[in-house]
């Protein structure tokens, strides 16, 4: 029989039903300096080589990693990639995360449990999880419901593993394409980059699953494209083109967790940089969550960036410039007192890290009495749900760039003459083809090669014959990825497109890591040409005389310009995923009407890169200022479809407001093709005198639109002063007076005449600004 006396009262920090800031503080009472440092790091348990890694540098970094035991005697803040690492089933990573949980409830002084993370960009970075497309195929969307809707799916099952901190999204703006990881971003325009990456961290942590922002700031625009190169940019550019996704995040979508870039801002490296993590971040915006460092991060102060002598010097720069979590280990955090020259500001910067940490582990209901890690189970991480929202991804992802010649869809019961079709290029047969870096068959699965892609994937030539039974379809490589051409391979390839009555000629990037591939981290492209000999073998193709259907398969966009007017049709698809294959010949064959649209420009040619639709008007072309054109082959926003779209005038409920006033701007869109069918609508200004100079033309708001033949919706934007504020002279975002034009259109440059809108009073700074563009869609018949 148990007595009341016996009973053991569980502390005060365990009480669920305390102020959340009362428990913090009993439980930080309660802490050594040791306890308090743990839970300041992660522990991965992982061994790999120098050819198996899967973060830069990891194989030396991680030498000397204790064992597990040693290594959280004190506690931990986290637990790294215990599904993400190796191999291991639903069931057998549950197992590991409770025995590790366990350990630290029952084998530690305090019993304090682990944040579990993990990756998740294209998915729940796992054996077996549903691939869904890049995030490059996420923006070509423009559709933020659907990519919530995505990754609340990917938080409810890994909340169901007992995962609880996620890695995603990625909110870098692209401003060259010659960049590894383009294909992990959301393009090159920051409204789009934010609104979505805001959709995602919503839907992640609608399910329980903290969304990280990384990386915070700067990392796409590396000189020359390379990964972890300098930054080279002003404070004006910085607040205006790279930081608005992410505040918008934060202020607008809860984000709840940062991670910072391993690049540098005007030579001080983001993990050590105060103003950006500290004063910008959580005093100007407001973040309260926790940052985390990209891993190895605060060894690369000392190894790479040479701005601290020691590790433990490495340390204390970061956490005072605020980086709370030390990933994917913990080494620097652990020294923090070695060599110390100001112990009181370092106990000061661990209690606030510390306070945060805790806070996190509260709110996650880590620390109510009672709490226990979830017992193993079989959990199906690839469910129907899963790939129904992957196939409605992919499909509205695919862009249709080109079909001048009408030659799409290629539907054999319409066009009698398509009966033969060859399937060319180096990737064809490979449905990794069709995966980002960051999805676990190419981010983990070739270090275990007996396994395959370790989920089941269609190749595009099967689900040509699946879409298309009464064609023929004959395969053929071609050329390597990027190795040169096999005279006879290349031969074989040229004769079978020149036997056929179509060709498809599947053309760009496989992903790997680390120049294991064409595209992804650490993969960054010598130019915009495609890979190897691609570009010789579509030439070879189109001179066969047989129609050539371009379909470009890759993580950025690739020159194209040698290609309009030659290939009959030219498709765009951003690494769809593991129902891309499906996804695409829905499209060649007609089932599904593409509705993509670029959230990049498809280059001309590789002339005067970088560069990028935002640039201010000494950045574009124009008569005698450069004998290097960089007129895009298709501009942004561009997408065509199988039926035909119509825009009428741009229409303002006023042509005046107030500087801190709004303006609806309105335009009707109307199907006039004969098929069901969504395009996106799109409304641009300009601001064509300011202070400072401003990008020509800069999206404000878009809408994706679905239409029945015929049927007209009048698209209505709710726009506030502020979203045509900048940044100005004394570096503070502004809302200026004078005149801005609006315009709509289908892509940057099919616009309508613009509305001019005068914008009121004296000059205002902002400092709580209104981020988001209010939509509102009306459908009805056509007039």
């Amino acid at each position: 029989m148990t007595h009341p006396t016996d009973v053991v009262a569980a502390p005060a920090w365990a009480d669920p039903t305390a102020d959340i800031e009362a428990r913090v503080e009993a439980l930080i009472a309660e802490m050594t300096p040791a306890e308090k440092i743990a839970q300041l790091g992660s522990y991965w348990a992982d061994k790999r080589d120098s050819t198996q890694i899967i973060a830069p540098m990891q194989d030396v970094l991680s030498k000397g990693r204790p064992p597990f035991e040693e290594a959280v005697a004190d506690g931990i803040g986290h637990l790294t990639r215990v599904f993400g690492t190796a191999p291991v089933t639903a069931r057998e990573g549950m197992g590991k995360v409770r025995d590790s949980q366990r350990h630290l409830l029952e084998g530690t002084r305090l019993g304090i449990p682990a944040v579990v993370h993990e990756e998740c960009l294209t998915g729940f970075t796992t054996l077996g999880a549903t691939v869904y497309p890049a995030s490059m195929a996420w923006a070509a969307t423009f559709d933020p419901e659907l990519v919530r809707e995505m990754a609340n799916a990917i938080g409810s099952d890994m909340a169901a593993v007992g995962v609880h901190h996620g890695l995603s999204p990625v909110l870098d703006v692209v401003t060259d394409y010659r960049w590894g990881r383009v294909e992990e971003t959301l393009g090159e325009d920051p409204y789009v980059v934010g609104t979505l990456a805001t959709a995602y961290v919503e839907g992640l942590q609608g399910a329980g699953v903290i969304a990280t922002l990384k990386h915070f700031a700067g990392h796409a625009t590396s000189r020359g494209g390379r990964n972890h190169a300098p930054v080279s940019m002003g404070e004006r550019e910085l607040r205006d083109l790279v930081l608005p996704p992410f505040e918008m995040a934060v202020r607008v979508g809860g984000a709840r967790s940062v991670m910072n870039s391993y690049t540098e801002l005007d030579r001080v490296p983001a993990g050590a940089d105060r103003w950006l993590l500290t004063e910008l971040l959580r005093d100007e915006w407001g973040f309260d969550g926790t940052v985390v460092s990209d891993y190895w991060a605060v060894a690369f102060l000392k190894s790479k960036h040479g701005v601290a002598e020691t590790m433990a010097d490495a340390g204390r720069l970061a956490l005072h410039a605020g980086i709370d979590v030390e990933l994917p280990d913990i080494a620097a955090y652990r020294i923090l007192d070695d060599g110390d020259p100001d112990p009181a500001r370092t106990r000061a910067d661990i209690d606030t890290a510390v306070r945060r940490v805790l806070t996190q582990k509260i709110q996650l209901g880590l620390l109510d009495a009672g709490w226990a890690p979830a017992e193993p189970a079989d959990i199906d991480l690839d469910s129907a749900r899963n790939r129904d929202i992957a196939r409605r991804l992919a499909e509205e992802s695919i862009i249709l760039l080109d079909n001048d010649r009408g030659l799409l869809p290629l539907d054999p019961a319409t066009n009698a003459g398509t009966r033969r079709i060859a399937v060319v290029g180096p990737c064809v047969e490979d449905p990794g083809a069709l995966m980002g870096a960051y999805s676990y068959p190419i981010h983990v699965m070739p270090r275990h090669p007996d396994m395959g892609l370790g989920i089941d994937a269609t190749s595009i030539p099967a689900a040509l014959r699946s879409a298309a039974p009464g064609a023929e379809v004959v395969v053929e490589r071609g050329t390597p990825l990027v190795d040169p051409a096999d005279d006879v391979e290349f031969a074989r390839a040229v004769e079978a497109a020149a036997a056929s009555d179509v060709v498809i000629a599947v053309v760009g990037d496989r992903a790997g890591m680390f120049g294991k591939g064409t595209s992804g981290e650490g993969s960054d492209a010598p130019s915009l040409d495609l890979p190897g000999d691609q570009g010789r073998l579509v030439d070879a193709l189109l001179d066969t005389g047989t129609p050539v259907v371009l379909l470009v398969l890759s993580g950025r966009p690739y020159a194209l310009g040698a290609y309009t007017g030659r290939a009959a049709a030219i498709v765009q698809s951003f690494m769809p995923g593991v129902e891309g294959a499906a996804a695409i010949a829905g499209v060649l064959t007609g089932e599904v009407n593409p509705s993509g649209h670029l959230p990049v420009q498809i280059p001309r040619t590789n002339g005067a890169l970088p560069h990028t639709y935002l640039a201010p008007p000494l950045g574009q072309d124009g008569d005698r200022i450069s004998n290097l054109s960089i007129a895009p082959a298709f501009p942004f926003g561009h997408g065509l479809s199988y039926t035909t779209f119509a825009l009428g005038d741009v229409t303002l409920d006023g042509d005046a407001m107030p500087n801190d006033g709004t303006v609806v701007a309105s335009v009707a869109v109307t199907n006039t093709g004969d098929r069901a069918g969504a395009t996106v609508v799109q409304l641009y200004s300009a601001d064509p005198v300011a202070q400072v100079t401003r990008p020509v033309q800069q999206l404000v708001g878009y809408a994706r639109v679905s239409l029945e033949p015929g049927e007209t919706a009048s698209v209505s934007f709710e726009l506030h002063a502020d979203r045509f504020s900048f940044t100005g002279l004394q570096r503070r975002r502004i809302v200026e007076p004078g005149v801005v034009n609006l315009t709509a259109g289908l892509s940057l440059t099919d616009v309508t005449a613009p509305a001019a809108l005068t914008v009121t009073g004296p000059t205002r700074v902002v400092d709580d600004p209104v981020l988001v563009t209010g939509v509102r869609i009306e459908k009805g018949d056509a007039a």
